[in-house]
């Protein structure tokens, strides 16, 4: 092997110093490529010599062989030392990281990582800063910390987050925008074609009919607990927010207007014309299926869901029943 090899691969080596260990260091236990403690080791697949994960793969990445005894191997042959070797490693005791910062620790190997993450002496242990801003920094970088910088950068940052939110907000409104706009094509050719031929006609009535219930299952189903809190005359202002809820909901707009219309009394069907006969047919209320409108006291009682209803007590495509309060 030749000295420009190792040069570069000792630039980088992992492993962990054997000086930092109590006691003598079993050689089995050390890596044969950078002489260190193994640190998350690996073994090849018929040799079964153990390496440091970064040193062999390192090693693999120049020449696919075993650095001890030249057996080919490639980095998907590469496996987990057996549990014995790892309890062995686990076992041995060695300084903390932090030495060098004034930590005395001994500890086992097994505990190394969790005891570094909070040892006090660890200079990139996060820590909040006292000074206000509430930022949590780097301890050793704590001294340079300036809390309006820092501030200044941080609010820089979420305003460039936010333009970028918003160029995608646009962004999918203009492709909804498209799509609905190629939509309502389609329907318009579909309506041209359907008044041309009939065949057509009932394959479109079909289309609309499928796509009225599969909104319709998108609502949740609503109980009304007091049908005498209905609302039968609802005023302009009350059906333009239903209408709404309707529209945001994903409601069919074909469907939307007569739906509104089918939310005063004065277009309900026989068995609802009045208040005397709502009175009289009150039992059957409960064999209605409600779909709940979003955030509204309010429901929809689709002719799809409720086939089973006397044709008195429905209307096509459905009724709007809006209420004052009762309804979840």
């Amino acid at each position: 092997m030749n000295a420009c090899f190792f040069y570069s691969f000792w630039s980088f080596v992992m492993g962990i110093e054997i000086n930092r260990f109590q006691g003598e260091v079993d050689e089995e236990l050390l890596c044969p490529i950078c002489s260190s403690v193994l640190e998350n080791p690996l073994q090849a697949p018929h040799c079964e010599h153990a390496f440091c994960s970064a040193c062999i793969h390192e090693w693999l990445s120049r020449q696919p062989t075993c650095p001890v005894d030249r057996q080919n191997i490639t980095p998907p042959q590469l496996r987990p030392v057996p549990r014995i070797l790892r309890n062995l490693l686990y076992r041995l005791q060695l300084t903390c990281d932090n030495s060098v910062y004034g930590c005395t620790a001994i500890l086992k190997l097994d505990a190394l990582e969790s005891h570094v993450q909070e040892c006090e002496f660890n200079p990139k242990r996060p820590v909040p800063c006292e000074l206000g801003c509430g930022l949590v920094v780097p301890k050793d970088e704590l001294k340079e910390h300036n809390c309006v910088r820092e501030l200044r950068s941080l609010m820089q940052a979420q305003q460039s987050k936010l333009v970028e939110v918003q160029a995608e907000v646009a962004e999918s409104k203009f492709q909804m925008g498209e799509q609905k706009r190629e939509l309502q094509l389609l329907k318009d050719y579909m309506l041209a074609m359907r008044n041309a031929n009939p065949s057509l006609r009932i394959l479109a009535d079909q289309m609309e009919a499928d796509e009225v219930r599969r909104w319709a299952e998108t609502l949740p189903k609503a109980r009304v607990l007091r049908w005498g809190g209905m609302i039968s005359t609802p005023d302009t202002v009350l059906q333009a927010m239903i209408k709404r809820a309707l529209s945001e909901s994903g409601c069919p707009p074909h469907i939307i207007q007569d739906l509104m219309e089918n939310a005063h009394e004065r277009r309900w069907p026989t068995g609802l014309s009045s208040l005397e006969i709502r009175q009289l047919n009150r039992r059957q209320y409960e064999n209605y299926v409600c779909r709940r409108i979003p955030g509204k006291q309010a429901v929809a009682v689709m002719a799809c869901d409720n086939g089973h209803m006397n044709p008195d007590m429905i209307l096509e495509p459905g009724l709007i029943m809006i209420f004052a309060h009762g309804v979840e």
